[in-house]
Order: C-alpha cells, then sequence, then structure tokens
C-alpha cells in the first residue's frame, strides 16, 4: 500500500475513506482542511482579535500552532491564548508547564486565570464538600470565565480546539436529552443572534477527527504526556463518547454521518429559535454577565457551593 498522494510510504487512513496519506501529504491535507473550514465559514476576518482558548491538551496545542501559521503576515489579525486552570493538582498544573512553553516558543502571549482566584476555591477544594457530578459545576465555571476573560482581553472571537468527535458527542447528548434549542447554537462559529454579551466561539478543527488531530500532534511533534482529566470518567459525556467510538468501529463514518446531517438542519434550527432567544437573554443580577434568569449559573454555584 502506497500514500494516495506521492506513493510514499503511507503513516494514516484517514477515517470514512479510502484515503491513505504519507508524513507530508497527511499535513497537507490536516491543514488544507482547516484553512477550507475557516473559508467557508468566515470563521475569521479583517481586524479580529482572536482569543485561543488553550489547555496543554492536543487540540488546543495543534490549533493555537495551526492558527499562529496560517495567519502568519496578517498584521491586522492578533491572537491571544487564554488558559483556565481550574486547580486539579497532578492534571492541570503539568498540563499548563506544557503550554506555557507552546506560548514561549510561539510567541503568543498567554493569559492565566485560576478558579480560586475568581471564585476563592480551587475544584480540589470544591470537590471536598460537592458531592454532585464534577462535570456539571467545572463546565458552568470554565464557559463562565472563557466568556468574560475573553472580552476583559478585548477579544472579539474565541477559537477553541473542539473537533469533529466533540461536536458528534454533543450533538447526540442534547438529543437524548431534549436540549434541541442548545443545539441551534452550535456549529463550526457559534451562536444563534449576534449580542456583544456574548463571544463568538469558532472551531476551525470542526471537521477534523479526533484520531487525525491526535496524529498530526504526533507528527508534528507537539505531543506531551497528554493525561486525561481524573474526573473524565464520571461524566455523561464519556459514556457517549464511548458509544459512538463503538458504533464508529463497527460503522465506519458514523461520525461524519452525524456531523453532515446536523449541518443541513442547523439553519433552520438557528431560524427557529432566533425570536425565543432575543426575548431570553438578560443580566445577571450579581456580576452582569448574560444568562437566561435572573442569577447565572456561575454566580449560583459560587452563593450554593463554594460561599455555603
Amino acid at each position: 500500500m502506497a500514500c494516495d498522494k506521492c506513493f510514499e510510504k503511507p503513516v494514516i487512513k484517514v477515517t470514512g475513506s479510502e484515503n491513505s496519506f504519507c508524513k507530508a501529504c497527511f499535513f497537507k491535507y490536516f491543514e488544507k482542511k482547516v484553512k477550507k473550514t475557516i473559508t467557508k465559514y468566515n470563521l475569521i476576518e479583517k481586524n479580529d482579535h482572536i482569543i485561543v482558548a488553550v489547555s496543554g491538551g492536543k487540540d488546543s496545542t495543534v490549533l493555537l500552532n495551526l492558527l499562529v501559521k496560517v495567519l502568519k503576515g496578517r498584521d491586522d489579525v492578533k491572537i491571544t491564548a487564554l488558559a483556565i486552570d481550574e486547580g486539579i493538582k497532578g492534571y492541570r498544573d503539568k498540563s499548563l508547564e506544557h503550554i506555557k512553553k507552546i506560548c514561549e516558543d510561539l510567541k503568543v502571549e498567554l493569559k492565566l486565570f485560576s478558579y480560586e482566584k475568581e471564585f476563592g476555591k480551587s475544584l480540589d477544594e470544591i470537590l471536598k464538600t460537592y458531592k454532585g457530578i464534577p462535570c456539571s459545576v467545572c463546565g458552568v465555571f470554565r464557559r463562565y470565565l472563557l466568556n468574560k476573560k475573553s472580552k476583559e482581553i478585548g477579544g472579539n472571537k474565541l477559537a477553541t480546539g473542539h473537533n469533529m468527535d466533540d461536536e458528534a458527542q454533543t450533538i447526540l447528548m442534547n438529543n437524548f436529552r431534549n436540549n434541541i434549542k442548545v443545539s441551534a447554537r452550535m456549529g463550526p462559529i457559534t451562536g444563534i443572534i449576534s449580542d456583544k454579551r456574548f463571544i463568538k466561539r469558532i472551531k476551525p478543527l470542526y471537521f477534523l477527527t479526533e484520531k487525525e488531530i491526535t496524529s498530526y500532534a504526533y507528527l508534528k511533534g507537539l505531543m506531551d504526556k497528554f493525561n486525561e482529566c481524573p474526573h473524565d470518567s464520571d461524566s455523561y459525556r464519556a459514556q457517549v463518547r464511548d458509544m459512538l467510538n463503538d458504533f464508529e468501529a463497527k460503522y465506519e463514518g458514523t461520525k461524519n454521518g452525524i456531523i453532515t446531517a446536523f449541518l443541513e438542519i442547523l439553519p433552520l434550527l438557528k431560524k427557529h429559535y432566533k425570536e425565543e432567544e432575543f426575548d431570553e437573554i438578560q443580566n445577571c443580577k450579581i456580576c452582569e454577565e448574560p444568562c437566561s434568569g435572573e442569577i447565572c449559573k456561575a454566580c449560583t454555584f459560587v452563593e450554593k457551593v463554594i460561599k455555603n
């Protein structure tokens, strides 16, 4: 078997197709796909200040490296990296060391914020008394800080390392939980309406699988000793992920099919929920961040979980 492009020895077979690529051709395929996503969905525009959410994991590390490469020479676009330290000893502290080095090598400014400083306690401290699912409180705090701090830094778009696997998992989770309105906010660029209180999220890796991103990171020498969050196995997402991976192994192309079908109905979902979205958004009475009720979920958790 040989590379479909140059007949060199292949290193990877692309999921959902018969294509096999050597190292050099795989890089071209991968980077071309990212550029096509950025162009097709107009993810990056003139005078954008892109905040890149980084964790030290493979997805965000690959994303940051690619955006620096793609935007090289674009003086009109600024890139700033943003990391959130949840306070998970033995996990986040190690990954932050990796991303600090990456940002230093790429000459990208890194802004770091922590749960302990912003909310009063680290996640490890919170979980000593909080008996719920760790991801339920951590996810709320993380999304809150990414939105709030991106705006404070002066960004107008937040780039995340979400890939095809992530998106397919979320689509299924929303279907299982009857959260179709939440799905309406998804896609390569998020949101139903344009509101300055919410920073637009862009996903340049949207059409790439986790396997492809892992392979790219390894072959480019970007891999660190990536460890999974110790609370990952407790999450609902982990169970959906395992189920979807099992389907993909048996019926190749399942994830791509979910994404393709979803993108066909996404414009209808956005249109259907647009008016409702305008009516729902309020400002939190405590922190003034946007929310759907009088008090946002982050402030609710601070009052109930941390202060009490």
